[in-house]
């Protein structure tokens, strides 16, 4: 059934993405009443009304298109911790981000994506990245290359000796430990930055514009889009346990991302404090 769907044109897929962002989120960008913004874990953790209402659009449509197949969403989890065990059942899983850089989102910021991936015991096997305030769309089937606004794209590799751009997990967002953990970043040769929405900074490395990631945290919504579209690029990725991330295990972090492997082990080492 899932090599069948997949077999297919996956403009559908596309469709339902681009009209939940239409419906849902775009008419609320830079609309927002306070009283259409929560936080959840803490100041920095927000939720807005276009979260749940773009989620809740996306469950609907998604498995329509697909019968039998399940949605793991950031805001579902929230309410259902449990929901989240579903990425290691024998359905297929849509994981879904309604929007990712809900901060930026409230800001006003255009730098915020909704993201899509679609996996099957544990395998991320396509993903759409869609930045409507910036009108592209990301796109990348397992085996079949990535791809923005329709055109191929390839990570490459760093300039011999350039200096590494990575984006690090922001530390709104990370323990005292981890925060300790990414300092081992701050070394000669190595330019860190607090990352933004993830699923663009995964876009930025997809297309070379940055060398490599480095997260602390393994929230599948957050990684399973981009980890796709780095891969189908060129790139690579690794926890500092020497294995991939995968949505459907427990995984030793941080974990690095870059642009091609060497990049990518060079950060994970970093991490490692090797």
């Amino acid at each position: 059934m899932i090599e069948e769907f997949l077999a297919r044109d996956l403009s559908d897929v596309e469709e339902a993405v681009r009209k939940a962002a239409a419906v849902e989120i775009m008419p609320r960008f830079r609309q927002l009443a306070d009283h259409e913004v929560d936080q959840k874990s803490g100041p920095h953790d927000l939720v807005t009304v276009a979260d749940r209402r773009a989620e809740e659009h996306l469950t609907d449509s998604l498995t329509r298109l697909l019968p039998g197949s399940v949605v793991v969403g950031e805001e579902a989890v929230h309410a259902d911790p449990a929901v989240y065990e579903a990425l290691r059942g024998e359905a297929p899983v849509w994981i879904v981000d309604p929007v990712d850089g809900t901060r930026q989102f409230v800001a006003g910021d255009p730098g915020f994506c909704t993201l899509v991936a679609l996996a099957v015991r544990g395998e991320i096997l396509a993903s759409w990245t869609f930045a409507p305030a910036l009108e592209e769309i990301a796109t990348a089937v397992r085996g079949g290359g990535s791809f923005v606004n329709g055109e191929a794209i390839r990570s490459g590799s760093p300039a011999p000796g350039a200096e590494l751009r990575v984006a690090m997990a922001h530390p709104l967002y990370t323990s005292e430990e981890d925060k300790r953990t990414l300092g081992r970043l701050d070394v000669p040769g190595v330019a860190a930055r607090p990352c933004g929405s993830a699923g663009l900074e995964y876009l930025k490395v997809a297309r070379g514009e940055m060398d490599g990631l480095a997260f602390t945290w393994p929230s599948a919504w957050d990684h399973a889009a981009g980890l796709l579209l780095v891969a189908e690029a060129g790139g690579a990725q690794s926890t500092v346990a020497g294995e991939p991330y995968r949505v459907d295990r427990d995984n030793a972090l941080p974990f690095a991302v870059g642009r091609d492997e060497t990049t990518a082990l060079r950060i994970r080492d970093l991490l490692r404090g090797a």
